[in-house]
């Protein structure tokens, strides 16, 4: 069995954005020379997440409107006692999750007609780590 890591690093603009990454995750499978496997996609940090769903602008608002919905954002989070402000970010993450698995067949990335793989930012403007890892043969 092959492997292949790459890791990409994001420092978003805002605090909440969402960054279509397939291109970038569809490079890593064609470099690792895999022709049938799997590429994991995770985000190193446990205030951002990586899903799976359509590129489509109406859509990614959204998400972020739910998510926010959900976990909004709130001064009188018990986490923020330890001095972090973050506490929605931790929650939006649960939401979300931290990784997909997706998988590799003749050598590229197989997904459906309308699948795209987004890393999800909640708590910004800082530099954070995602970890690409194609594995197969």
């Amino acid at each position: 069995m092959k492997t292949v890591t790459e890791y990409l690093t994001f420092n978003t603009a805002k605090q909440r954005e969402y960054i279509n990454i397939t291109d970038r995750v569809g490079d890593v499978v064609s470099r690792s020379d895999i022709k049938e496997g799997m590429v994991l996609v995770s985000a190193m940090h446990i205030t951002a997440g990586v899903f799976v769903n359509d590129a489509e602008s109406g859509l990614l608002a959204d998400i972020d409107e739910w998510l926010e919905g959900l976990a909004p954002y709130r001064a009188d989070y018990l986490h923020h006692r330890t001095g972090e402000t973050n506490g929605d970010a931790h929650l939006k993450n649960l939401l979300v999750h931290h990784e997909v698995i997706l998988p590799v067949t003749k050598g590229q990335l197989d997904l459906g007609p309308w699948q795209q793989v987004y890393y999800a930012e909640f708590d910004g403007q800082r530099p954070k780590r995602l970890v690409i890892k194609a594995m197969g043969e």
